[in-house]
């Protein structure tokens, strides 16, 4: 039978200072803004969530003109063409807020062999990445609950530099509570390990106030597959416990079902609200994940 032990402060110290050596973010931010922008120059998108007519300059498309329209709206020009009338209409350029939050609690230092980074660096990273992707769309970008929103061509040295002054924030594993204006975009970025009805409810304010969400769940491949076998102990870094499994292989069964029920809800609680959600591991590219989500930002803009 498994036995679980809380461990002491000498046993808990090797773990909290691999953590903390993950989540030194001062060294390691200007080595992942530069990742951050090579995924973001990977990246091909158009202005996502924009295409759409409205007040604007620049030109989207003509269409036919609609009895009940002022003359003023017709293009003679074109409509001379065929012997239609046509309407020029201009692309919606009015930029909307988009707001990111970034896991780096304790348990997103993991990183095992199989990972291409810890996943608080990926997370990071998929942050960083997709900040200077919006921006770059014509968009601002916030931090929520810790910087407001913004459209600076900086916008990925200023959210790396809030990210990094904000030590709060590493023991934290839920987004703050933060005002979202009706129809901003929403963007949580995490391992989301903790129990699905405190993201429910977290999910549920954001919602409710009218904002849109995506859900982009960090994984290792380990924590999906658990490849172990063998008496094994396991480490919880944010609790403090250790569980001793004396079968891991047989243990392992009952984990992955687990895992699998953890991530159908966290799905479930994600649809429940019309939200999106998104599974990224870290022994895939970052851009993978940046697309995901710039495709799905896309696309809610154009319903």
């Amino acid at each position: 039978m498994p036995s679980t032990r809380v461990l002491d402060a000498t046993q808990r110290a090797p773990g909290r200072r691999e953590t903390e050596g993950a989540l030194a973010l001062a060294q390691r931010m200007p080595r992942l803004i530069l990742e951050a922008r090579r995924v973001a120059s990977t990246l091909a998108h158009g202005l996502h969530g924009r295409r759409r007519a409205g007040p604007g300059e620049s030109f989207w498309q003509f269409r036919p003109f609609v009895a009940g329209e002022a003359a003023g709206r017709i293009d003679w020009r074109r409509s001379a063409r065929d012997g239609r009338l046509y309407v020029r209409e201009r692309e919606w350029e009015a930029a909307h807020t988009v707001w990111i939050w970034v896991d780096r609690s304790a348990s997103m230092g993991f990183a095992s062999s199989l990972a291409q980074a810890p996943k608080v660096e990926r997370a990071l990273v998929l942050g960083l990445a997709l900040a200077d992707s919006f921006v770059e769309a014509g968009e601002r970008v916030g931090l929520l609950g810790l910087a407001r929103p913004q459209a600076s061509r900086a916008i990925v040295e200023r959210v790396a530099e809030a990210l990094a002054a904000d030590a709060g924030g590493l023991d934290e594993d839920l987004p703050p509570r933060a005002p979202v204006a009706r129809f901003d975009e929403v963007v949580l970025i995490g391992d989301f390990l903790s129990p699905p009805e405190e993201l429910r409810a977290t999910v549920a304010g954001i919602a409710g106030a009218g904002g849109r969400g995506h859900l982009v769940a960090v994984v290792d491949p380990v924590e999906e597959t658990f490849p172990f076998a063998g008496e094994a102990e396991l480490h919880d870094l944010e609790a403090g416990i250790s569980l001793r499994v004396g079968d891991a292989a047989a243990w392992g069964e009952a984990y992955r079902a687990r895992i699998r029920a953890h991530r159908d809800a966290l799905a479930e609680i994600a649809r429940g609200h019309g939200w999106t959600f998104s599974l990224h591991r870290t022994d895939r590219p970052a851009s993978e994940a940046a697309l995901r989500v710039l495709t799905l930002v896309a696309a809610r803009g154009a319903g």
